[in-house]
């Protein structure tokens, strides 16, 4: 009973930071339909940036925030260099775009940091606490609560706001938003900043506990991407759902069957919801998206 306790206690941290990283996808694909391969570097150049300030003598939250406000400014100019002036091509050819990004983003932060690991401080120690036998690192609940205080944040800003609606318009149709007075380039300016802002707090909140490296996104975004589609692309609530879900399979898999089949679980979860319920858990009407 503490065995599985502990899997679903693991399941349910790793979940967390999934569902972070779905969000992101989220938040882009609302705005744009993009599907944003470069969210995964996002949350490493958080952890990246915060473990520098840290590093350099400045007080966790204060390289935190710096972190955040970088990587934010990082995927404005992802969206102003490389997304609008393709505005118009294929889906295919955007989301190359971000792959391209996503490459170009982690040769450079090989080169500005170095090839190591790196680890930041846990925020309230390293004593687990017990609960049933299961051991539960406080930095694992900081995880857990950042991951819903965000989605409760993006279900408010999407169904309470003038402007999470204009993102929604944007994304439905993005000549009539423009007709009735959107500025749609303000929309996609704002949600790339809040995706990477948001990827970039994920980073911070899972360095101290998920060592982070230049190469570190690269699975990260794989697995945000299983979790949005299981959930529904374009669903915060879908992303929360897909995100806990994957990680709750990937840590009873380790447990019960092999650690090696790990990671192989995202890639069923991708071919499983192509082949069988395209649209996701909370998936709305069909549209032709990737």
């Amino acid at each position: 009973m503490s065995d599985l306790l502990q899997f679903l206690v693991s399941g349910v941290t790793v979940g967390a930071v999934y569902a972070l990283v779905a969000l992101g996808f989220t938040i882009i694909y609302n705005a744009s339909d993009v599907v944003n391969f470069a969210q995964g570097e996002f949350v490493m150049l958080g952890g990246m940036i915060s473990v520098a300030g840290v590093a350099a003598g400045l007080p966790l939250p204060l390289a935190a925030l710096i972190a955040i406000v970088v990587t934010a400014a990082v995927g404005v100019a992802l969206n102003e260099l490389a997304i609008e002036p393709a505005r118009g091509a294929p889906v295919v050819s955007l989301i190359i775009i971000t792959i391209g990004a996503s490459i170009f983003i982690r040769g450079v932060t090989q080169i500005v940091f170095d090839k190591g690991l790196h680890r930041l401080p846990a925020f309230s120690g390293d004593t687990p606490l017990r609960l049933f036998g299961a051991a539960i690192l406080p930095q694992s609940l900081w995880v857990v609560a950042g991951a819903v205080a965000i989605f409760l944040g993006l279900w408010l800003f999407f169904t309470r706001t003038l402007t999470g609606r204009a993102v929604l318009a944007t994304s439905n149709n993005r000549l009539a938003a423009q007709l009735v007075g959107i500025n749609t380039k303000f929309v996609m300016t704002l949600s790339f900043a809040l995706s990477a802002g948001i990827g970039a707090l994920a980073g911070v909140l899972i360095t101290p506990i998920m060592p982070t490296s230049f190469e570190a996104g690269i699975a990260l975004a794989l697995k945000g991407f299983a979790a949005a589609m299981l959930g529904g692309m374009g669903n915060p609530k879908g992303a929360l759902a897909g995100g806990f879900l994957l990680g709750l399979l990937e840590a009873l898999t380790a447990g019960y069957v092999s650690s090696h089949y790990k990671d192989a679980v995202a890639f069923f979860v991708i071919l499983a919801v192509l082949f069988a319920f395209p649209r996701g858990l909370y998936g709305s009407n069909p549209t032709e998206r990737v």
